[in-house]
């Protein structure tokens, strides 16, 4: 016989005893039937246990565009001849939120905190946001053995930081982020940013939507036009200020000519000097008034510019999109990991015994 031949032998030999075993752990496994029968059960009820126990997930959901006004366009033109003229009109918040930056800015503790400590209309009573996550996380069952922490009260804590309000406040951030807030650009060629907040308590998860969504952007505005906002403020009290010596002037010299309505010839000067020196003051502070006028109008057109758009498309609205862990799915789950667990066990121990023997 050649070596071709022995090792065909050799092969069909191989199958053979594979296939043999096959049949083999599969009759054995059909007459452990009944076992596997058992423990499938077990695992059906166990799961819908767990499915009629586990209590159902809420999710308030907030889209909205943001357009951060941060194109140069028609607009740009009038900053950029306003630069050659000298005018310094801002630049806003310039980049410091460009792109996906109000994303990591919904995630700051800063945010987080400012929202938790937000005071919301909750049946009628006025409730802080951590208050209710305290409640319905059952948190205050969990303290009571602590004198530290059974009777912390966080409107009176926030005006006063401590060591433990502030680990207290560290903690529920940390479980908000991982758990409960979700921000994203569904797609990333659209200024589209989805805002999730999900939660087993539904008031608390629309009420948090809302006040995230509206502190996040106030801020964003705010620090986006605080430049601007200061340039428009300081030209208009310049521009005030030279308008109000202006007329100042103005009456100076009204009121020197009425004071001198039939002066002697001889005695121009008590008429002369102070009404040309108040006429002189107001022409040079109406020279002075239009170039600050001017000034102030290019930088409200900049503070318009640099306000960023955000218009809100779909907000939370009652009864929230609803997340439920099916009986029955439970059932079939935990009968099927259950069944599975247990003819692995029993292929395991058959395989280990025959491997002693």
């Amino acid at each position: 016989m050649t070596a071709d031949n022995q090792s065909k032998t050799s092969d069909e030999i191989t199958l053979k005893e594979l296939l043999l075993k096959l049949g083999r752990g599969f009759r054995f496994i059909l007459s452990k039937g009944f076992i596997i029968l058992f423990f499938g059960i077990v695992g059906g009820v166990f799961g819908y246990y767990y499915a009629a126990k586990k209590k159902p997930i809420y999710t308030a959901t907030t889209n909205f565009v943001l357009e951060d006004g941060s194109s140069q366009g028609g607009l740009g033109n009038i900053g950029s001849l306003a630069s050659i003229a000298g005018i310094n009109l801002g630049s806003g918040g310039g980049d410091l939120f460009h792109g996906d930056n109000i994303i990591k800015l919904y995630k700051s503790r800063k945010m987080v905190e400012e929202t938790l400590l937000s005071e919301v209309d909750f049946n009628g009573k006025k409730k802080l946001l951590i208050d209710a996550y305290i409640e319905f996380n059952d948190l205050k069952s969990i303290w009571k053995d602590n004198p530290n922490l059974k009777d912390i009260n966080f409107k009176e804590a926030a005006a006063h930081k401590n060591r433990v309000r502030d680990s207290i406040i560290t903690s529920i951030v940390i479980d908000i982020n991982k758990n409960y807030l979700f921000v994203d650009k569904p797609d990333p060629e659209l200024s589209i940013i989805k805002v999730d907040v999900k939660s087993q308590n539904e008031f608390f998860a629309k009420e948090f939507n809302d006040q995230i969504v509206k502190n996040v952007n106030d801020f964003y505005v705010r620090t986006k036009t605080k430049k601007s906002i200061d340039n428009v403020n300081i030209l208009q009290h310049k521009t005030d200020s030279v308008r109000l010596v202006m007329n100042g002037a103005i009456f100076t010299a009204a009121k020197v000519t009425d004071a001198t309505p039939n002066l002697n010839p001889t005695r121009l000067s008590q008429r002369v000097a102070p009404v040309q020196r108040a006429q002189f003051s107001a022409e040079t502070n109406k020279v002075i008034l239009a170039e600050f006028l001017k000034n102030l109008e290019l930088s409200k057109i900049t503070l318009l510019k640099e306000t960023p758009l955000i218009q809100v498309i779909d907000e939370p609205i009652f009864p929230l999109q609803v997340e439920r862990f099916g009986k029955l799915k439970g059932a079939l789950l935990g009968g099927i990991l259950f069944g599975f667990l247990t003819i692995l066990t029993l292929t395991l121990k058959r395989i280990f015994k025959d491997i002693l023997n």
